[in-house]
């Protein structure tokens, strides 16, 4: 096991990168845990360092975590990890609110999982001079195209502490409530985003928010606006390879992840172009692809120098640090700047699913709501979101 691992190295030639923390923070020593018990005795001590300066509430200034990104179904992520404490919590709301309803007991629940993890990074938020330590806290999955729902419930989820950046989907309905929020100096993160349509349409939104925030004198102090690239969503879930096929291209493992990178990296380009106000996250990563026998971790690999958030949550940060082949992996100054292989790009331009996806007009936001991503994103998340209240149920009935 490498002394340093991957992300601390990657940062070290990424001045604007921030690590951040994919799921509560409450679970992360549980989580430290979990990861000593299935380590070799050997390596522990060095897993305990690396674990001190990932989250280190005694340096918080110096700590690899700067922020973290939760959603109803990573917060019960929380809930699994230790049932008695929440169902502890469920009946102590129960006794104080009568009558109360399964939905309300929910939210509730969500609530305080999202208070006690932004009350975890609230020292870095204020020693960063209120630039770091935020916690993205999600509106319902299952409102997804409601907008006026989401918009009640980021002001409730933002009220819950300064530190808390409200995650709204890339819904047509969801820039609305982005543009909204901005206006009143909401932090937000745009989450089910997947394209560079979506993209330019959030910071273009926050640009207006921006503007009319400015001219009624809102406090942007703490303020950030964070726009989320889902990209594994887009290349496996969304179906690059089946379109491929219809398009008559045989897509590889390889041509997937290069089709995510080339829009990740144009985006970075175009925020930085249009000097928008708004800096991209990069989240639902994967090890890989197999190059030459050996594995290989372009997701991380190629953005080497980027202005940008990285999201991980556990399993990922599990894989890194246990990556067989950590050891080859040599990342070179400002990857995030070079182009994908031509050759690639040019065959990837085939394919109108990557082609649309790569054109920051290529849909329309009448459109978004019925892009595959999306669409298959956005219903997993209600499903999983359905766990959460079948917990507030099973409390509420004792």
């Amino acid at each position: 096991m490498e002394e340093r691992n991957l992300f601390e190295k990657l940062v070290d030639l990424s001045p604007g990168m921030e690590i951040w923390w994919d799921s509560s923070p409450i679970i992360f020593e549980n989580w430290c845990k979990k990861m000593l018990a299935k380590a070799d005795p050997a390596d522990h001590d060095n897993l305990k360092a690396q674990f001190k300066r990932m989250y280190d509430p005694a340096n918080v200034e110096g700590q690899l975590f700067r922020g973290v990104t939760t959603n109803p179904p990573l917060s019960l992520q929380a809930i699994e990890d230790d049932p008695p404490r929440w169902q502890k919590v469920a009946a102590d709301f129960i006794r104080a609110n009568p009558g109360i309803s399964v939905e309300e007991l929910f939210w509730m629940n969500y609530k305080e999982i999202v208070k006690l993890g932004s009350d975890m990074y609230l020292p870095l938020f204020e020693k960063s001079g209120y630039r770091e330590g935020f916690l993205s806290g999600q509106t319902d999955p299952r409102d997804a195209f409601n907008g006026e729902a989401m918009f009640e419930q980021a002001k409730e989820i933002h009220a819950i502490n300064p530190n808390v950046m409200v995650k709204v989907p890339g819904s047509r309905e969801g820039y609305d409530v982005i543009e909204e929020l901005t206006a009143l100096g909401i932090p937000t993160n745009n989450t089910l985003s997947f394209h560079m349509p979506q993209f330019a349409h959030c910071a273009q939104r926050v640009e207006k928010g921006l503007v009319r925030a400015r001219a009624n004198g809102v406090d942007l102090s703490k303020w950030r606006s964070i726009i989320t690239a889902m990209e594994s969503r887009w290349g496996d879930l969304g179906g690059l390879r089946d379109f491929g096929r219809e398009a008559g291209v045989e897509v590889s493992d390889q041509d997937v992840r290069w089709a995510e990178l080339a829009i990740f990296k144009k985006a970075c380009r175009y925020l930085k172009k249009n000097r928008y106000h708004s800096k991209m996250l990069s989240c639902s990563l994967r090890i890989g692809p197999e190059v030459n026998g050996k594995m290989r971790v372009w997701h991380l690999e190629e953005k080497v120098g980027a202005d940008i958030v990285v999201t991980c949550p556990p399993g990922y940060i599990d894989q890194i640090i246990n990556f067989d082949n950590q050891s080859a992996i040599v990342f070179e100054a400002d990857t995030i700047e070079r182009d994908i292989p031509k050759a690639v790009f040019d065959r990837l331009m085939k394919i109108p699913y990557f082609e649309k996806a790569y054109d920051e007009n290529g849909y329309r936001p009448e459109e978004f709501n019925s892009h595959p991503s999306l669409v298959k994103t956005a219903d997993q998340f209600a499903k999983a979101t359905e766990k959460a209240v079948a917990f507030a149920e099973k409390c509420l009935k004792g």
